[in-house]
């Protein structure tokens, strides 16, 4: 396992609405049939919000946090950088969506530091994470590599939660260090068609020339899969850090598209929440991983379009400490 190595490359880091929830349990290898009540229960609001213009969704402004600091460790791809704020409490530890970053969370980061030590990687390959060795390598393989950077540092039992490629990341990575509980956002459970036509269109080369084309070619790609009315700070962050990976953004893109996480979803023995947006565009596959995992409560944040790290910080963040402070309950009661 790798070592943490916080100092090598020394880098400055980028400074609920209750949901509708769901809950079913089943034994293993058993179909579910019935759905109940379940999910966050204690919104956690921690931080002031500014107006938005219509369609923008929250971006809130904080008043209380704990610096979020940068780190490394290694692994036998490399250095994994990572964020993390929270200096006690249980681990959580975060995966990011292809092709961007740990920035994806850095509005998450200093809510959950709060009350827990809170991690987010850069996934091989992405952000100021080294690249793994070339293009042909799959999300367990990533995982692994992920893993040892949680060991290295010293993620204990943590929660590992994803969004979308973070999400299969998650569940891959729990087979290599042992977790106390997962937090997935849109799982991506595609069908043989679904699969296969991704791999096909989603990810042309980046137009890299003289003239600049790379950028227009990267807004317009965010401005359509995310909507004309993303937020434009998340639209400069999805840019610059597909443009800082354009020559490879599309390894962990592939290796996502190739990997199916259904049976290593069925085979968590841990709870499992599934934190999704309304409108996600993976939204429809929520039912499935309800029926696939042993012991999973769904809660969907209404009126989102995608991104709930993103989008509504404070109400993700409220929802995955919601779920951490149940896991923490349960086991304790479990020692008691």
């Amino acid at each position: 396992m790798g070592a943490a190595r916080p100092g090598r490359r020394p880098r400055a880091v980028p400074g609920c609405d209750r949901g509708h929830g769901h809950r079913r349990r089943r034994a293993p290898g058993a179909l579910l049939a019935d759905q109940h009540p379940g999910g966050a229960r204690r919104p956690l609001d921690r931080g002031r919000r500014r107006r938005t213009a219509p369609g923008q969704g929250e971006r809130p402004m904080r008043t209380v946090s704990t610096a979020t600091k940068g780190g490394y460790a290694d692994t036998d791809w490399g250095q994994v950088h990572y964020r993390i704020n929270g200096d006690s409490g249980p681990w959580i530890g975060l995966f990011h969506e292809s092709p961007l970053s740990s920035r994806v969370y850095e509005e998450v980061l200093p809510v959950l530091g709060l009350s827990a030590r809170a991690v987010a990687f850069d996934t091989p390959g992405y952000g100021a994470s080294d690249p793994p060795p070339g293009p042909g390598f799959e999300i367990p393989d990533y995982a692994r590599m992920l893993a040892q950077a949680a060991a290295g540092i010293g993620l204990e039992r943590p929660v590992l939660g994803g969004v979308h490629t973070g999400a299969s990341l998650a569940i891959a990575a729990s087979a290599h260090l042992p977790a106390s509980g997962l937090v997935l956002s849109g799982v991506p459970l595609f069908d043989p068609a679904e699969r296969a036509g991704f791999l096909a269109d989603w990810t042309p080369g980046a137009p890299i020339d003289g003239t600049g084309s790379q950028f227009g070619w990267a807004v317009e790609r965010y401005l359509r899969i995310w909507g004309a009315d993303v937020p434009q700070d998340m639209l400069h962050l999805a840019v610059t850090e597909l443009m800082r990976v354009a020559e490879h953004y599309e390894w962990g893109y592939r290796a996502a598209f190739r990997y199916d996480p259904s049976d290593a979803l069925a085979a968590v023995d841990v709870p499992v929440l599934l934190l999704g947006a309304e409108s996600d565009m993976l939204a429809p596959k929520d039912p499935l991983a309800l029926e696939l995992a042993r012991d999973a409560r769904l809660v969907v944040l209404p009126g989102l379009a995608g991104q709930p790290h993103l989008r509504a910080p404070d109400r993700y963040a409220s929802a995955l400490l919601e779920f951490v402070r149940d896991l923490t309950d349960t086991e304790g009661a479990a020692r008691s």
